[in-house]
């Protein structure tokens, strides 16, 4: 392998590395507009510019390789010089639009002239006014035309990740302009990614428009809970009042880089289904229409389960678990329901149509956690939850416990009006309002993904971290933390301090995570053990 020095640091890379990968193996960050590592390179911004021993001109980072013995300094006069001489070209025809742009506290533009920049410009300052300025060319993307610094970043995602092939640079020289071709727009299902990758404000995304500056944002790491992929991401929530005093908190959702999941990408479906955190959500434990107090809801199923369980007529429970809780809630169900209160009949897999699917990110299967709920549940291969749904109806269950699920949506009004008069107790826990609400007999608020920490594991068996954003909304509670008020209250308690003890005693009691912990699984997942 090569070993050559920047900087004064010696390093030793495979063959065919280029000097801006060897240099950030080094910590070091070389200026870049054009270079993104996901995409083929191309070489035409030159900022990376760097300078080489022996070498008589100055070369592009990006695409030079690196040489056994090589010499380079990313910091030299003659380098500095060039980065200024490039931040005057990109900037002799950008408008000033810093005051408004969405792109303001998170702009390479601003942040690499902050500390290269030619202050005092030997240019004409009359600026060539692209044509259009602040159009949409799609459902979630707008193009600013003047902004763009032609990087190409977008039109290369197009055209090698998506294959889709919306952008082009049309015209020539100081005239060039991005746009996407006549009689097309940017409509594919990665159109996300583009603003993403677009190093200045010339690709804005519709949804964050104008809603929040950059620097109010906190990021906490998350899980994508839209399908079984998994794609790992940041939730970004304002950070600038208390949470609670906010009618919306979570501001977007980015992709986080998982080289073993979802690389540097997440698809439109995955990013724009977030609003549900904010919206619609239960914020109090009620009783028919009356709203009441945790104690006297846990009461409630308390009196109802404690016959069931002294008479040993457990089967006469019935629990809908759902693929969308965390492994560590659902354990907490399958301990109380199948190890305390064995005989309850427990499913979770609703007879629901799949969701469009590609070949790329976007599975068909649209719960975060169907492989988590199959591992820890295991429910009978030859039972179904519609086994479940139908006893209830005709009477044949005292307790339906669902988690989560519409059914209303998946079973229809009337069957949902019949178990509400046929169950003695019919309890819908979940985070948001839907049509179940109005049948269910008791209703408790549980906590979203973003205001839980534990584990999903997506469909290549890779069980993946959650964490907090902020505390659970209103009176809202983590599922496991209902689920283990309700063992204290019947007589078997399950009791845990927080998430992590939770897994350490999956990974305990199940082979398949057997040596796993929180502090293992890190941010990057780590595959079970098969």
């Amino acid at each position: 392998m090569p070993k050559l020095t920047i900087d004064g640091k010696e390093i030793e890379v495979p063959s065919k590395t280029t000097i801006i990968q060897a240099a950030e193996k080094l910590g070091i960050v070389i200026p870049r507009y054009c270079y993104h590592p996901a995409l083929p390179v191309s070489g035409n911004c030159r900022i990376c510019m760097v300078e080489v021993e022996k070498q008589p001109k100055l070369q592009i980072a990006c695409y030079t390789m690196v040489a056994n013995g090589m010499i380079v300094k990313t910091n030299s006069p003659k380098v500095l010089e060039a980065r200024k001489t490039v931040l005057e070209f990109l900037l002799v025809n950008h408008p000033l639009d810093c005051p408004v742009c969405d792109q303001a506290g998170e702009c390479k533009l601003q942040d690499y002239y902050m500390e290269h920049g030619q202050y005092d410009s030997r240019l004409d300052d009359t600026k060539v006014k692209k044509e259009k300025k602040a159009f949409s060319i799609g459902p979630t993307v707008m193009l600013d035309q003047e902004r763009c610094i032609l990087c190409t970043r977008c039109v290369r995602f197009t055209d090698n990740i998506t294959r889709t092939n919306e952008f082009g640079v049309f015209n020539r020289g100081d005239h060039s302009q991005l746009d996407v071709y006549p009689g097309k727009q940017l409509d594919n299902n990665y159109s996300g990614n583009v603003v993403d990758i677009c190093p200045v404000g010339a690709l804005t995304d519709k949804d964050f428009r104008f809603k929040c500056r950059v620097w109010y944002l906190d990021k906490t790491k998350s899980v994508c809970p839209g399908c079984s992929m998994g794609c790992n991401i940041t939730v970004e929530w304002d950070k600038s009042r208390p949470h609670q005093d906010k009618k919306t908190r979570v501001m977007r959702l980015k992709p986080r880089v998982n080289p073993d999941v979802n690389d540097h990408w997440m698809c439109d479906t995955g990013r724009y289904d977030y609003h549900f955190i904010d919206k619609n959500r239960i914020l109090t434990p009620q009783q028919g229409d009356n709203l009441i107090s945790w104690d006297q809801a846990i009461d409630t199923m308390a009196q109802t389960i404690k016959p069931l369980k002294d008479s040993g007529h457990l089967n006469k429970i019935g629990i809908l678990a759902s693929a969308q809780l965390t492994n560590e809630d659902l354990f907490l169900i399958r301990k109380l329901f199948k190890d305390t209160l064995n005989g309850s009949q427990i499913d979770f897999r609703v007879p629901q149509s799949l969701g469009a699917s590609d070949d790329f990110l976007l599975k068909a299967d649209r719960n975060p956690n169907t492989a988590g709920a199959d591992l820890i549940l295991q429910p009978a291969e030859d039972a179904d939850l519609r086994d479940i749904i139908q006893k209830a109806r005709n009477g044949g269950l005292d307790i339906l416990y669902v988690f989560g699920h519409d059914l209303v949506k998946l079973f229809g009004k009337n069957t949902v009006e019949e178990i509400s008069k046929n169950v003695k107790l019919f309890i819908f826990q979940g985070s948001n309002v839907n049509e179940t609400c109005g049948y269910a007999h008791l209703i408790l608020p549980s906590a979203v993904y973003a205001e839980k920490d534990g584990t999903f594991i997506n469909s290549q068996h890779r069980v993946q971290r959650i964490w907090p954003a902020f505390t659970p909304l209103g009176e809202s509670k983590g599922d496991w933390e209902i689920l283990s008020l309700l063992s204290a209250k019947i007589g078997a308690p399950i009791s845990y301090p927080n998430s992590e003890e939770i897994f350490d005693d999956i990974a305990s009691s199940l082979a398949l995570f057997a040596e796993m912990s929180y502090e293992k699984i890190g941010d990057q997942g780590m595959m079970l053990w098969y």
